[in-house]
Parts: C-alpha cells; sequence; structure tokens
C-alpha cells in the first residue's frame, strides 16, 4: 500500500491539494506535527474540495511515533537526493507499505531524519534555476510513478461519469 507522509506541513492550500491526490490514488496521508494551519480552516476544506470525507488519514504528534506505528519503506524526497524518483522500484511485489515523506514546504525534512537513511533519499530532477517543485507537485509526481509501476493498482482508467464514449458522442 502507498502512504504520503508531511512532515510537519505549513501551508493548508498545500495540504488540502495532497488530501485531494491522496483520494484520487486510494493513498493514506499521514501528517507529522506541528501543523502550520487547523484541519477545519476554510482553506484547507476548500482546496480539498468535498472530499475531505473520504480521505484516509492520520495524525502524529512527531516522527518518533510516526515511525513507532508504521512499518515499511520509507522514502525522503528531498532536493539533496542523488537518485532520481524513477530509479527506485515501488512495484510492490510482496505488499509492503511504501511511505513517501515530504518535509515542510520551508525547510524540508531534517537532515538528521536524513541521515538515518541516505540510500532512499531521492529527488526530482529539475535545473537549478528553482531551488524545488511545490510539495502538492512533487507528491503528484512520485505517487503516480509508484502507481505507474504498479499498473495502477484499481483506479479507473475510464471516466464513470459522462461514460467511456463521451468523446465519440
Amino acid at each position: 500500500m502507498n502512504h504520503i507522509v508531511l512532515y510537519q506541513p505549513e501551508i493548508p492550500q498545500n495540504t488540502g491539494n495532497i488530501m485531494r491526490t491522496c483520494v484520487a490514488t486510494n493513498t493514506k496521508l499521514h501528517l507529522i506535527k506541528p501543523l502550520g494551519f487547523s484541519l477545519d480552516e476554510a482553506h484547507l476544506k476548500r482546496s480539498a474540495v468535498n472530499y475531505i470525507d473520504k480521505l484516509d488519514y492520520e495524525i502524529y504528534e512527531d516522527f518518533a511515533e510516526f515511525k513507532e506505528k508504521n512499518k515499511g519503506i520509507y522514502y525522503y524526497l528531498t532536493r539533496y537526493g542523488r537518485k532520481p524518483h524513477t530509479s527506485f522500484d515501488y512495484s510492490n511485489k510482496e505488499n509492503e507499505n511504501l511511505y513517501f515523506i515530504f518535509g515542510k514546504e520551508s525547510t524540508g525534512i531534517p537532515k538528521e531524519i536524513l541521515q538515518e537513511d541516505l540510500k532512499h533519499c531521492l529527488r526530482i530532477p529539475m535545473t537549478s534555476n528553482v531551488r524545488a517543485l511545490n510539495v502538492s507537485n512533487s507528491v503528484a509526481i512520485v505517487i503516480y510513478e509508484a502507481l505507474r509501476q504498479q499498473d495502477f493498482n484499481d483506479l479507473l482508467r475510464e471516466e464513470p461519469h459522462k461514460g467511456a464514449d463521451y468523446l465519440e458522442r
């Protein structure tokens, strides 16, 4: 199973967008405190649209509590990673839990956490013209790469509301 982990997220709109992505991809969301917002803020609800009630999520007091409660393979998204996100095997052949961990918008994941598992620090390739991509964009890029390798699990491949032949009609 795929999991998205936000380490001390600060911006409600980013977290709202990530919530929507998690609902769309059947991905559990883990939020590690402190949060830079309240979960009932209007901005967060507006970003997650009306999907927040379908979101599978859990909140933790700190990273130690998160690690204690969640076993699997941890992948850390950081601009300091030396391997592209596409160089890992996420095919999940043995049904392991895969945790994709993203840091807070201002400072990322603390160096002390990253140093514990350098081989799982990954980076989305980009030019030197920007420091980093927006965290919600990064989440979407990484989770869809994992899903691509997993043949998109049980996600729909056709539009369910207007029908598969909508464009032909």
